[in-house]
């Protein structure tokens, strides 16, 4: 139904609709279908599904015109709880035995949508104090501001901007607890001036911002993907709308108790559990915590993947959990707590403010200190131009929305000093290996392959998070903890 695509072996498989002169064809899913109810008619028990693969679709409908039916399709019975999908699925036999994410953590919410990312969002937080001073200083008028910053005071569809700011400057600002860590994209965590008096910040969710405070992690994941179904993320800070394609929910660990605290209070929190999930865990001896980082293994399991690719795009996951929900098989606490232990690890990977001795802090373990090394085309040190990121990764397109550009990415093989740096991490991480441009004078050595196509939230994290530091962009060179 769309371009693109390629058939399960590789080849190329275009639209139907795709031709010489107009090769993109039809993007979006089409079906053309003619139904036929009759008077004593019978339920039907199966669907019928017959699979056109490659460039000759046409061929293959014309040849088989005159054939039975029986002969071109297969039957399948469409599975009435994952919505009648009229297509074979894969599913695991016990998918529907097991508790669906919101029957275990029942509080979600959907992530922050500003609506005006260039003005309210910045990746340095004195630039973001800049412009938000600049907004509420009674001194500068509204046609300045918006000769200084034009997304500040435009006005799309019912957002009054002279209105809103007119209104926030009697009630006064900037307040300073409302400067937010904001994860804003697969580990690319920045700042936020977050804002619920006015529609400044287009959807800010007032009811989330309190569950987000220090020491509790949120899980961010989907109902239903757009495309491909994307493991869960792991955030401890804010966190955007726009950090899954096609938008994502945040499942705390734990909930803030409402009610009025005083200064110096200890925090008053209650598990996200529902009471199935908690009877469960009392049983076993465990808490929310570990059935969160259980929860977080399960989904990044590539074999639970694989298993429910099928399921996992049609609805929200479903985790499996030993002796659930009586908690009385042989052994579950101890499979859970091992389970929760790998959860915890990949929890830590997974959110950017998480610091990971031999990872992100201290000495780098040997196989990940040779990986992504800056480097100089005609060798020495980096230094001065050579951190400006100006290989063409992003530019601005409407309304200050940055778009991914080409970029420069030089796929190469493997040194045998990388090789023997990395050791069995090199064949994990695939037969090739990228060199990625700066700008023509710098470089990251050895990014492989898998590293440099990894996907999160239905982005390539690596490409993504350079599109957003072009040097026009980001309007300055990376900085040394960036490189």
């Amino acid at each position: 139904f769309k371009t693109g695509k390629t058939t399960p072996e590789g080849d190329p498989d275009p639209s139907i609709f795709s031709t010489a002169e107009d090769p993109v064809g039809i993007q979006v899913g089409t079906a053309i279908t003619t139904m036929v109810r009759k008077r004593n008619h019978t339920p039907a028990g199966t669907v019928g599904i017959r699979q056109l693969w490659g460039k000759d679709k046409r061929a293959q409908l014309t040849k088989t015109a005159e054939s039975e039916p029986n002969a071109l399709y297969d039957d399948f019975r469409p599975d009435l709880e994952l919505g009648l999908p009229f297509t074979k699925l894969a599913v695991s036999k016990d998918w529907n035995k097991w508790p669906a994410l919101p029957e275990l953590f029942p509080t979600s919410f959907p992530g922050v949508k500003s609506g005006r990312d260039p003005f309210v969002v910045d990746i340095d937080l004195p630039k973001l104090r800049e412009r938000i001073g600049g907004y509420f200083d009674v001194q500068l008028s509204h046609d300045a501001l918006g000769q200084r910053y034009p997304i500040a005071m435009r006005n799309p569809r019912e957002y009054d901007s002279r209105a809103v700011r007119e209104a926030l400057l009697r009630l006064g600002g900037p307040m300073e607890e409302n400067f937010k860590r904001y994860a804003y994209r697969p580990f690319d965590v920045r700042w936020l001036y977050w804002e619920d008096r006015e529609k400044l910040v287009d959807r800010p969710r007032p009811d989330y911002k309190p569950h987000v405070f220090d020491g509790n992690l949120s899980l961010v994941t989907q109902q239903k993907p757009r495309r491909e179904w994307s493991p869960p993320q792991v955030i401890s800070s804010l966190g955007c709308l726009d950090l899954m394609d096609r938008g994502a929910t945040c499942f705390p660990q734990w909930l803030r108790e409402g009610g009025l605290q005083l200064e110096g209070d200890a925090l008053k929190r209650r598990p996200n559990l529902t009471y199935a999930a908690q009877t469960y865990l009392d049983k076993l001896g465990m808490g929310v915590e570990d059935l969160f980082h259980h929860t977080l293994a399960v989904l990044h399991d590539p074999a639970y993947r694989e298993a429910n690719a099928g399921a996992l795009r049609m609805e929200w996951p479903r985790i499996p959990l030993p002796g659930w929900p009586d908690g009385d098989e042989d052994g579950a606490a101890d499979k859970l707590r091992e389970s929760a232990a790998k959860g915890r690890h990949l929890a830590a990977l997974l959110d950017p403010d998480t610091p990971v001795p031999g990872v992100t802090t201290g000495a780098l373990r040997p196989e990940i200190a040779a990986i992504a090394v800056p480097t100089r085309t005609e060798g020495g040190n980096m230094s001065g131009d050579d951190f400006s990121l100006t290989a063409g990764w992003g530019h601005l397109g409407q309304g200050e929305a940055v778009m991914p550009g080409q970029g420069r990415a030089e796929p190469r093989d493997y040194t045998d000093q990388e090789r023997a740096k990395m050791g069995d991490a090199a064949e994990t991480l695939g037969k090739t290996t990228f060199d990625v441009y700066l700008n023509d004078a710098a470089y990251w050595s050895n990014i492989p392959e898998a590293v440099w196509n990894y996907k999160l939230g239905g982005y390539q994290v690596l490409k993504k998070w350079l599109s957003y530091r072009e040097r026009k962009i980001l309007t300055r060179p990376l900085n040394l903890d960036e490189v």
